[in-house]
Parts: structure tokens; sequence; C-alpha cells
């Protein structure tokens, strides 16, 4: 299966042929955990690739219920989808935004930042679909005390699990992927961390919330390549973005400083996952506040360099214009002719 179209060829095992068929390399390693599932002797151990370890099931009103742990087990689970997202990663780029780019014409840097905002764009929707549907199935934001009580939330259902194993393995596959492309400049990337103090429930909330920012940013700088006048999604972007702010730290605070302040489980248990104590709740806070007090601070001195920017040009153009000189006429000698010439 050839994801890139190849014009040289290189030697096996050197730099340029690993980063020339790295999809290669690792679509056959998926195959060969898949091959395994075929066989008796390696069913068991291939089985920890594809699915989450460390289930529990527990009797309740509604019936049995299995909830999922986590442990060192869960390593191998997130290789494999480490290797999916290379495959996915490739996928998109080939199929869908290297199509694109060969109708647009950009340029080198701007083909870059398009590709880097293509593949992030896609990530970003369906992640936001996806934690959308989680939250709305889990019954998240329709009782929103759920995001604390019952803490610590160390047992998870299996599409919570199944989501965060492959945000970990996603946000993983693009340290190598930095190398395949050559890229010697990390551009920014901002992520919604969550599950702090094992609060995984308002994690999502707030990974839900930042990728569906995300999404607006990219989805405006795409616009933006294909045509320079689409400006207006930075503006609706610009009120996300603050809005996530906002909404993160009342969250955080509604959470952390209320809501485990009242639990009854106060206390430092490492074997429950549970860290409710005044210390590490006020630690919690403090980074929050910092972080994202660090992140509107940046939003604002962009924000304020961009205006300065657009005035300084608007400033010039009028100036231009009002002091552009009158030409003069040309008079043309054969029709009004010179005064001596005239006379004779």
């Amino acid at each position: 299966m050839a994801f890139r179209r190849r014009n040289k060829s290189y030697p096996f095992f050197s730099q340029e042929f690993l980063i020339q068929n790295h999809a290669d390399i690792v679509f056959s390693l998926v195959i060969v955990i898949l091959i395994g599932l075929m066989f008796e002797t390696t069913a068991k151990t291939a089985i920890l690739f594809i699915q989450p370890q460390y289930n529990v099931t527990t009797l309740s009103p509604e019936g049995e219920v299995t909830t999922y742990l986590y442990g060192w087990k869960d390593c191998a689970t997130i290789l494999f989808y480490f290797f999916i997202t290379i495959i996915l990663h490739a996928v998109v780029q080939e199929y869908l935004l290297d199509k694109v780019n060969r109708r647009l014409h950009l340029s080198k840097s701007k083909n870059t930042k398009f590709n880097e905002s293509g593949q992030l764009c896609v990530f970003h929707f369906v992640s936001s679909v996806w934690s959308f549907y989680v939250l709305i199935t889990e019954g998240y934001l329709l009782h929103p005390s759920s995001l604390w009580e019952n803490y610590p939330h160390s047992h998870l259902r299996f599409q919570v699990k199944f989501f965060y194993l492959t945000q970990l393995a996603y946000w993983l596959h693009a340290l190598p992927e930095l190398y395949f492309q050559k890229v010697r400049k990390v551009s920014r990337k901002a992520m919604g961390t969550g599950g702090a103090l094992d609060l995984t429930r308002v994690g999502l909330v707030l990974l839900f919330l930042q990728y569906l920012s995300e999404l607006g940013f990219h989805i405006a700088r795409l616009l933006y390549f294909t045509d320079e006048n689409h400006q207006k999604m930075f503006d609706l972007w610009a009120v996300s973005f603050v809005f996530t702010r906002m909404t993160t730290l009342t969250l955080m605070f509604l959470s952390v400083g209320f809501g485990l302040a009242r639990a009854e489980n106060q206390g430092l248990d490492l074997e429950m996952g549970n860290f409710n104590t005044v210390l590490i709740r006020m630690i919690v806070l403090l980074l929050v506040c910092l972080t994202q007090s660090w992140l509107l601070w940046k939003f604002i001195r962009f924000q304020l360099r961009r205006w300065r920017e657009l005035r300084h040009e608007q400033a010039v153009r009028k100036k231009a214009a009002t002091k552009q000189p009158l030409r003069p006429l040309k008079r043309d000698s054969r029709k009004f002719g010179h005064p001596h010439l005239a006379r004779s």
C-alpha cells in the first residue's frame, strides 16, 4: 500500500528511506498484529494492542456494569493506535490535502501551514464530535454535578477510556511526524489538558471546548489560504477563544474549588487515585489560572499588534492617495506645435 508517489529510490534503512516509507512500514506492523488475532497462540498477545485492558465487572440495580481502570498494559494499546494515526495521517495528506494543494498553487511556507491546518482540522472535528457524543451519552452535560460527584473517577466506561487512549496516541504520533516531515521549527499547538486530579469527566468537557475553538481557528486559516479576503472567521474564532478561556476557569473553580472541597473523601490515596487535598487543589487551581492568563495575554498582544498593523497600513494608503502628484498633460508638438514653428 503506497501512500506517496516515489520519484527516487533510497537505500534500505537510510534516513530518507524511513521518511519516505514510514506509512508503509507502520501499515505492515498493523497487519502483523491483526494476523496475530487469527491464531490461538498469539491471540492473547495481539488483543493487548487492540482492546483496552483492566476491565472490572460490578453488579448494579441495572445489571452488570463493566468499567475500566488504567495501567502499564495500556501502553501496548496506545502503541497500536499510534500506528493507526500515522496511517490515517498519510491517507488524509495523500488523498485530500495534496490534491487541494495542486489546485491552489501555494508558496512553500503557505503550503506547510495549509497541510498543518488541514490535518488538525480533521482531528479537531472528529475529536469534538466524538467528545460531545460521549458527554451526551454519559449524561455529564445534563447533570453538571456529576462532573465532580463520586470522586475519584478512576473507573472509566469503555468509550471514555478508549477516547483518552486515542487522544494520547494522536499527540504522541505528532512527535515522529515532525521528523518524517523534516520540520525544523515546532509550531504552537494549544491542547486543552484535562483529567487533572483524576477528574476525567471534567477533562472531557475541557477537551470538547478546546477542540471546538481550535477547529474554528484552522477552518479560518484554510479559508484565508484559499482567499485572503476571508477574514471574518478569525473574528468568530477570537470570540470562541476568549469564551473557552473563561469557561475553563469557571469550570475548574466550580469542580475543584467547590465540588471537591465539599467531598467526603478528603486525603491522598495513590492506589485509589484520590488526590483530594487542600494543597493539591490550590496548586492545580494556581496552574490553571497561570496557564489561562498566559494564553489570554498572548492573545491580547497578538490582537493589538494586528490592529496596529492594520491601522498603519490604512494610514499609509490614505497618505499615499492624498499626496499623489497630478500628472502634467503631455502636449503633442504636431497638434499644438512650438511657438516659433507655428509662425513659420
